[in-house]
């Protein structure tokens, strides 16, 4: 087990979706860009994705970024066309390997567990760590693309987990046992399931399956996102609510 620091509430805002703002030890992150306005996203003929909100803030109102933690590049729910070209803008793109390979510029690929660092403008260095992840049942790769999730972690710090389109409980088992307890964990959510692909199986974490990784990796944070904005994703904030209500873990929920 890790020892963590004691509890920091570090500064976490969703803004649409996977969207998420993260300032950490001094650095800003920005979590798999999407600033379109709604919209529909064709995905294969007769079926298309339906983004039904736009973002709380504008590329322009985000501010300097340090570095991007795109979880993956290939879905339009978690990088659209707004966000891509954002993706300049920024340092550094952290993403897959092959994700990397198809940006170019900025973009730097992680393998599940290579770690990277960053320096704050303070001094603190941050590590960054690729962590395991998969957009779907095993041996979806080839379907789903790839994904991965990331670990932030500095001297001082809490640590923050942020799951990526991650559907594999697996995965999560391993991640805790590396890594558990994790302070902050923003769990991509959304139940979804794609009619016309993979057998209609879960390629993100449901609600249920929220409430085991929050107790997997005993966290004492959960931040939901990648749960709300979409057509495809399943359930309310509601019913999320309720599945850590009747888990016993109230007090771990926290809408940002």
């Amino acid at each position: 087990m890790i020892t963590q620091p004691a509890p920091i509430d570090v500064p976490v805002r969703v803004l649409s979706g996977p969207t998420t703002l993260i300032e950490y030890a001094g650095l800003r992150f920005l979590t798999d860009p999407t600033f379109d306005p709604p919209g529909e996203y064709p995905v294969m003929p007769g079926y298309a994705m339906t983004k039904t909100l736009g973002s709380l803030l504008s590329p322009d109102d985000v501010g300097h970024i340090d570095a991007v933690l795109l979880s993956h590049d290939e879905h339009d729910d978690n990088l659209d066309r707004v966000g891509r070209a954002f993706l300049p803008r920024v340092p550094v793109v952290y993403t897959t390997v092959s994700g990397a390979g198809r940006l170019g510029n900025n973009a730097h690929g992680l393998a599940f567990w290579e770690k990277v660092t960053l320096t704050a403008p303070g001094g603190t260095e941050v590590t960054i760590t690729g962590l395991p992840a998969r957009h779907g049942p095993e041996g979806s790769e080839p379907v789903s693309g790839d994904v991965i999730g990331f670990l932030l972690t500095a001297d001082g710090h809490p640590s923050v987990y942020i799951s990526g389109d991650n559907a594999s409980l697996d995965y999560v088992q391993q991640i805790a046992d590396r890594c558990a307890p994790v302070d902050t964990a923003i769990l991509f959510l959304g139940g979804v399931r794609h009619k016309p692909m993979l057998d209609a199986q879960l390629v993100t974490l449901d609600n249920t399956q929220a409430t085991w990784v929050a107790r997997a990796l005993d966290a004492r944070r959960v931040i939901p996102a990648h749960f709300e904005g979409w057509a495809h994703f399943q359930g309310t904030r509601d019913d999320l609510t309720e599945a850590f209500s009747a888990a016993g873990l109230s007090d771990r929920l926290v809408y940002a």
